[in-house]
Order: C-alpha cells, then sequence, then structure tokens
C-alpha cells in the first residue's frame, strides 16, 4: 500500500532564488547584528548619574 502511494506522489523541484550557503551568510550576519545590538545595552543602568551605590549591584 505504502508503495503504491510512493510511486503515485509527484515531487515539485523548485530551485532556490539565491545558493544555499547566502542563507547561513544572511542568518550569521543577522545574528552578529543582534548580538551587537544586545551588548551594546550591557550596563546601561550603571552609566546613569540617578543610581546610587546600594542598586549598582543588581
Amino acid at each position: 500500500m505504502l508503495q503504491l502511494l510512493a510511486e503515485g506522489a509527484i515531487v515539485h523541484h523548485q530551485e532556490l532564488p539565491i545558493p544555499a550557503i547566502a542563507y547561513g551568510i544572511i542568518a550569521l550576519g543577522i545574528f552578529m547584528v543582534l548580538g551587537i545590538v544586545t551588548l551594546s545595552y550591557k550596563d546601561v543602568s550603571n552609566r546613569h548619574s540617578h543610581v546610587d551605590a546600594g542598586e549598582a549591584n543588581h
């Protein structure tokens, strides 16, 4: 039964619009930008003058 279904299956092949490696490069670039944005917020609260010494360790 499964063989009959497999023989009758129609497979449509469509090429990718860009090479496969380009998807990985694009994803890597996006993650790098997101990492830079994340690191840019590191210790932002400690830069403000209104933070007193009791809250600096949070």
